[in-house]
């Protein structure tokens, strides 16, 4: 697959997937740590799945997370991210993603023959080529689940009711939990809170300079503030005040 991305640039950086893996992409995402001393980050839930190469070590794959996970990055060493989509991790893997929650494995044990294609030596801008040539095929072999794509959509909206979207999708609660186990690798209750976390972060993101929490807890589809505050908690391991601190900085 022809790829345009040569020159990387410094931070992380995301780029739309090739349109031809936009239904099980939701998007590529490129980290370099130019200078200075090691980095330190904090992966958040997302409800996605990543295949990841990273210089001197290789490919990996990091599950579908349900806490903070934090991360430290050496000074020059370069990322590059596939961002599965909830729906399309376990199926183009072909694995149940419940089997990677919370966990990060190296490509060698799940797919030895792609973790090859891989290696830890691969200059960056071969490497993003070769990642996308490894999920154009792994997605041709294992498509999204479409009654879970369908799911995820209805579970954008937080008053949705895990009974209501099995029955709007066609499938049992029971069946719709089994297919989220495999497809994003959690139940469709987790799945809805993961995304109505995201959503509270795109507002913060969006307004750094406006933290009212009652009114985001109400428009981000919270009960309460105090109930954004556990979900924050559990979530990220911070308050929402200390959480946004954190971003904008």
């Amino acid at each position: 697959m022809q790829v345009r991305y040569r020159t990387l640039p410094p931070g992380y950086t995301e780029w739309p997937a090739p349109a031809a893996l936009r239904d099980a992409v939701a998007c590529l995402w490129t980290r370099l740590i130019t200078a200075g001393a090691e980095r330190s980050a904090l992966v958040l839930p997302d409800g996605c799945t990543d295949l990841i190469w990273e210089q001197g070590r290789g490919a990996f794959v990091a599950g579908p997370d349900t806490g903070p996970v934090p991360t430290s990055i050496a000074a020059g060493r370069v990322i590059v991210g596939v961002r599965f989509r909830p729906s399309a991790g376990g199926t183009a893997l072909g694995v149940p993603l419940s089997e990677l929650r919370d966990q990060r494995v190296d490509l060698t044990d799940l797919r030895p023959a792609d973790a090859r294609r891989l290696p830890a030596a691969l200059d960056p801008a071969t490497a993003v080529s070769r990642a996308l040539d490894v999920t154009a095929a792994l997605v041709h072999d294992g498509a999204p689940d479409p009654a879970v794509t369908w799911a995820v959509r209805l579970l954008r909206d937080p008053r949705a009711r895990t009974e209501d979207v099995a029955a709007e999708v066609g499938l049992s609660l029971r069946q719709l939990r089994r297919r989220c186990h495999t497809a994003v690798g959690y139940g469709p209750k987790t799945l809805q809170r993961v995304l109505r976390f995201r959503r509270f972060l795109s507002r913060i993101d969006a307004r750094p300079e406006v933290l009212d929490l009652a009114a985001l807890a109400v428009e981000t589809g919270y009960a309460d503030q105090a109930h954004l505050t556990r979900e924050c908690a559990r979530l990220s391991g911070l308050t929402p005040a200390a959480l946004a601190r954190q971003r904008a900085g």
